[in-house]
């Protein structure tokens, strides 16, 4: 699989990461903690990533409150030949248990690194991105426990998730970020931070490139969502989507995807590797046979008419 330079962060990743927020929950949620993804489950999807090329793979601490890590932790340690050939990316702010402590104050931030460490096994992560923005920590002060990270070879590089222009225009200021993870897709394109991106070469990865199932062809008008959904679980970023006009969108799309002999899902995800300022895209599968979206959507080459063609059914 392709790999392409992580802006300025000296690492490369590969063009499909996974990622494990399913692992032990469904993602930061304390009230899901504990369902996702058993570790049994997870080693299958992780082993089948391998197989098919990923070798950049994200994760939080406050995935399923630590299993997520966890079971990286424990696959890696049963896979001691993938070690060194790829790239861990963890995350913190969230609280690791309902009433638990969050957010970005340095010594909190050490603290949890150093707990990512022990339940992943590894002595440093190549990359450690902010999960949220933090209003009671200054951007100057999180960009100080970054730099102190690096010095001391816990980490090589990090970077903000969840974040917009103004704070990513101030991490700049203050520290050295070298990349976004942001939700971004055709049905959710108003990302404030790619000017900042641009300006100074930094790395885009976004998740959510299927929009919560959106982009799958799974919801249809007048219908139920399917059971165990996204929109079942936590409908709640979604619900501005439940409107006649985002369903006539979509209807346009699947004969779009049609008529390049794929499904919506692979052009979805064709569609963001295919934009310019996207270094790799962070898929979240529940199972290995979904990771074949993102396997077949590297073989398709967008042109940049098609690109825009893409883009303008959902404009």
């Amino acid at each position: 699989m392709e790999q392409r330079a992580l802006g300025r962060s000296g690492v490369d990743v590969s063009r499909i990461i996974l990622g494990c927020g399913n692992f032990g929950g469904i993602g930061s949620s304390p009230a899901f903690f504990g369902e996702g993804e058993t570790e049994a489950e997870a080693h299958r999807l992780l082993d089948e990533a391998w197989e098919a090329g990923i070798t950049t793979y994200d994760t939080a601490d406050a995935y399923g409150g630590g299993r997520s890590e966890s079971y990286l932790g424990s696959w890696l340690r049963s896979r001691s030949d993938v070690r060194d050939r790829i790239v861990l990316t963890t995350k913190t702010f969230n609280p690791m248990h309902e009433g638990a402590d969050s957010g970005l104050d340095p010594a909190r931030m050490r603290r949890q690194l150093t707990s990512s460490l022990e339940r992943l096994g590894v002595d440093a992560v190549d990359l450690y991105l902010t999960h949220e923005m933090d209003p009671q920590t200054p951007v100057a002060d999180t960009m100080g426990a970054f730099e102190e990270f690096v010095a001391d070879g816990s980490i090589r590089a990090y970077g903000g998730s969840n974040v917009d222009g103004r704070w990513l225009e101030e991490a700049v200021r203050h520290g050295s970020p070298s990349w976004v993870q942001n939700s971004f897709s055709l049905l959710d394109r108003a990302d404030s931070v790619l000017p900042v991106v641009a300006r100074e070469g930094l790395g885009y990865t976004p998740f959510s490139p299927l929009a919560g199932g959106w982009l799958t062809g799974k919801y249809r008008r007048g219908e139920e969502a399917p059971a165990g959904s996204r929109m079942t679980l936590r409908p709640e970023p979604y619900l501005h989507l439940q409107e006649e006009r985002v369903y006539d969108s979509l209807e346009h799309y699947e004969v779009a995807a049609r008529e390049r002999e794929t499904t919506p899902a692979a052009l979805s995800i064709a569609w963001l590797l295919a934009h310019p300022r996207v270094t790799a895209v962070v898929i979240g599968p529940r199972r290995p046979e979904q990771l074949r979206p993102a396997l077949e959507a590297l073989e398709l080459r967008l042109s940049p008419p098609e690109h825009e063609e893409i883009a303008g059914i959902f404009s």
